[in-house]
């Protein structure tokens, strides 16, 4: 079996289930093209590392019946928002957002990656494993489905000047992505500014913001080392994410070719869900300078090294009463109860959380 993760991401990734096999289609028919629009920038890893190379393979994989015309959100000038839409009416064939970032169509999709819910990739798993039933049900009203899911490394804060813990958020601009993370920041006294990703560079540069939000590694390969000092060292969330597609064109491919086209996304989602095992740890390390365990990203070197802060048990306290106490009924107000009943019989078991009284 082919994998395209480094040995130490792969090492690292040790308690992640393995991969799924490659996919293969042998039966002769029409060929297929997929159009997709999936990750933030072209330098993203999970673009560089996952996605490209399973592309690079599929048509050797499906006996050239399907071939990938790929493209990313900045390439193809679009943002998260857009990502439904563009499904829901046939623009492309596959699109990826994190879900957090297309749950204001959809309220429910928060469930898998509520700011402060899952403190590690394994908890992030088992979460959104659970919840993709539920999640397709109530994206079926919109014609769409999720294929496929991916992560990013915990998503942590990068901020100009000095950050030694969460209180320090107070009277700061906070670049987010998600309603769970606005509110989340905002109860710890910060001005939340929505920004695409693309833009938040030149927003931290010019003081736009003074933090912004993201996984270590997607701020190393956006290199916001460049126009930021320090890093708090704080899973937020995991900017879980799906790859889309529309249930009538899902419908509509040959059952030989829907598939395969199952399979390659079962095989991408779980070595996304290896490399955001693998890059947690190793974004820090690349933005601080530490080569010794900068194996996925670019090591940062001199003046630009970032410093960072691990969370406190005091941090690491009020990150979980915060989550009781505003992120999840700020959630269920969005929601509604129906919403709360299924956190508790879905995700409840899990993290021993109750979003009903």
């Amino acid at each position: 079996m082919k994998t395209f993760l480094t040995a130490s991401a792969l090492a690292l990734a040790c308690a992640m289930p393995a991969f799924a096999a490659d996919p293969s289609l042998t039966e002769a028919g029409d060929a297929v093209t997929l159009k997709t629009v999936t990750q933030t920038l072209p330098t993203l890893t999970q673009y560089t590392k996952v996605e490209q190379p399973n592309y690079a393979q599929v048509p050797a994989w499906s006996n050239d019946r399907v071939k990938i015309e790929a493209s990313t959100w900045a390439e193809y000038g679009v943002q998260a928002a857009d990502i439904l839409n563009l499904v829901r009416q046939g623009q492309i064939d596959v699109g990826a957002a994190p879900l957090a970032q297309v749950s204001g169509q959809v309220p429910f999709l928060e469930i898998a990656d509520l700011a402060g819910l899952s403190p590690d990739v394994k908890t992030a798993k088992a979460v959104t494993d659970a919840v993709i039933d539920s999640s397709n049900e109530a994206l079926s009203k919109y014609g769409i489905r999720i294929i496929g899911t991916y992560p990013f490394p915990a998503n942590v804060m990068f901020c100009k000047g000095d950050i030694k813990g969460l209180a320090d958020l107070k009277d700061r601009k906070v670049r987010t992505f998600g309603p769970s993370q606005n509110d989340l920041v905002q109860s710890f006294g910060a001005q939340t500014v929505s920004i695409g990703f693309p833009e938040v560079y030149g927003a931290l540069e010019t003081g736009v913001a003074d933090c912004a939000v993201t996984a270590a590694l997607s701020g190393n390969a956006a290199k916001w080392y460049e126009v930021t000092e320090s890093m708090l060292n704080i899973p937020v969330s995991w900017g879980t994410g799906g790859y889309y597609v529309s249930q009538a064109w899902w419908d509509s491919l040959d059952p030989a070719v829907q598939n395969f086209v199952g399979d390659l996304y079962a095989k991408i989602s779980d070595e996304e869900w290896a490399l955001a095992a693998a890059g947690t740890q190793d974004g820090v390390a690349c933005n601080t300078g530490d080569a010794a365990n900068c194996k996925i990203g670019q090591v940062v070197t001199g003046d630009q090294a970032m410093s960072v802060t691990n969370a406190s048990d005091a941090d690491t306290a009020a990150l979980k009463e915060k989550l009781s106490s505003v992120v999840i009924p700020a959630w269920v107000g969005r929601c509604g109860a129906d919403c709360a009943e299924k956190f508790d019989a879905i995700v409840g078991p899990i993290t021993g959380l109750k979003a009903t009284n």
